[in-house]
């Protein structure tokens, strides 16, 4: 099978001393596992151990403990390549003479640099209308908002503290009984129809709710049927929206916010800045776009792969702030790693692009970046993250990475500044 020209396979033989001292390695490990006849157990002589087990039984365990070397060894025999992917090995053949391993390496496409400059892409102009910050000013007024005890019936939008019990033919379901539930009526996390019988009902009051559950209900047992709720309302509450007033301005803690047209305009400014910062992404983005659609590159399919893995590597992390494993995720949804990567892709393809243009528009204009100057931004680094600057290096992949992502920056700059 013909493969990308940027693949290719390198054969790299251990054999001799090297080969031997491995196989002898082998040999004092399994010997110790071992008990054979007339001697203790791992004190048989070498041709007492070959002779019962065979040669063939030492190969293995000798071949992992030269993989590390063979793989240094490629490495330094191909210093001058870059690779761009991790790895693959294969083993090629094996005998008491020596070992042969196949590495599969994926080197760096050459890159034929299109049009970068006077791209004609145009920075969408930023604006702040009246309703977006009445939006936000309710938004804000609606975080400080309490729930209050109130008297009287349950109206819409009220939260009802409830207990209830789900029964099918008189008899009750699995997972449909809760007790001091806050259900919020109108947010529509019940069966359709069942908040709004709740609506109209009193502190202490009880009452059956009949509803249907909806054909695509998750359970084979209740979906499509119909059931009777047993209700008890215990509490009744209501959101209370705070006033504009000195007490609400003092709970903000803003400094210099005392008034509603100061927090209007505050809001304005955190709205601008947000939306700036949206339409400064979003022209990056475009730039990137057109100056991949001018470019010519054959991405090989280990680059897609290796971003993939770092993007799930990314992802899972994520869903651990969240209380998620990669495993619950895939339960909920239905799905799996190959279905996650295949939603990924494309932003998988778009970033090694991506990159692949910047890296050329860096040897195109010659951009360096020097140690001094590195370590002058990795120390600000540390200190937005309140790290030691030889912590934050460590987590960040040593001074070359800050280099690199420095270089990256400065390429985007000249796309930004030649447009």
């Amino acid at each position: 099978m013909e493969k990308n020209k940027n693949v290719k396979e390198i054969t790299i033989k251990i054999e001799g001393k090297e080969w031997q001292d491995a196989l002898d390695k082998a040999f004092e490990k399994a010997n110790k596992k071992v008990k054979i006849d007339g001697f203790r157990q791992g004190k048989a002589p070498k041709e007492v151990f070959i002779k019962k087990y065979g040669e063939e039984s030492l190969f293995m365990d000798a071949a992992d403990l030269v993989l590390q070397p063979a793989y240094q060894k490629m490495l330094y025999e191909n210093k001058d390549v870059e690779i761009v992917a991790q790895p693959e090995v294969a083993l090629k053949s094996i005998s008491k003479d020596g070992v042969e391993f196949v590495f599969t390496i994926t080197t760096k496409p050459e890159v034929k640099l299109g049009k970068y400059k006077k791209l004609g892409v145009k920075k969408e102009k930023v604006e702040v209308t009246k309703e977006e910050i009445e939006n936000a000013l309710n938004e804000t007024l609606n975080r400080y908002a309490e729930n209050v005890v109130k008297e009287g019936k349950v109206e819409n939008g009220d939260i009802a503290i409830i207990d209830f019990e789900g029964f099918k033919d008189g008899v009750a379901f699995e997972g449909g009984k809760g007790e001091n539930y806050s259900l919020t009526i109108g947010s529509n996390t019940f069966i359709p129809g069942f908040e709004d019988q709740i609506i109209g009902m009193s502190k202490d009051e009880e009452k059956d709710i009949n509803v249907t559950f909806p054909e695509d209900y998750h359970s084979e047992d209740l979906k499509g049927q119909k059931v009777v709720f047993k209700v008890k309302v215990n509490e009744i509450k209501t959101t209370k929206i705070p006033e504009l007033d000195k007490d609400f301005f003092e709970d903000l803690a803003m400094e210099g916010i005392d008034s509603k047209e100061s927090l209007e305009k505050q809001l304005e400014e955190n709205i601008k800045a947000h939306k700036e910062q949206h339409a400064e992404d979003h022209y990056i983005d475009e730039l990137l776009k057109k100056g991949i659609e001018n470019m010519e590159v054959d991405i090989p399919e280990a680059m897609i792969n290796e971003e993939l893995d770092r993007m799930i590597r990314q992802y899972e992390e994520n869903l651990k702030m969240q209380g998620l494993t990669l495993q619950q995720f895939y339960q909920f949804t239905n799905s799996d790693e190959a279905a996650l990567k295949d939603q990924m892709r494309e932003e998988a393809e778009k970033r090694v692009a991506s990159r692949l243009l910047l890296e050329a528009i860096k040897v195109e204009e010659k951009i360096e970046i020097a140690d001094d100057e590195a370590k002058i931004v990795a120390v600000e680094l540390a200190k937005i993250y309140n790290m030691e600057k030889d912590e934050f290096l460590k987590l960040f992949g040593g001074i070359e990475m800050v280099k690199y992502d420095m270089e990256m920056r400065r390429a985007i700059e000249i796309l930004k500044e030649n447009n």
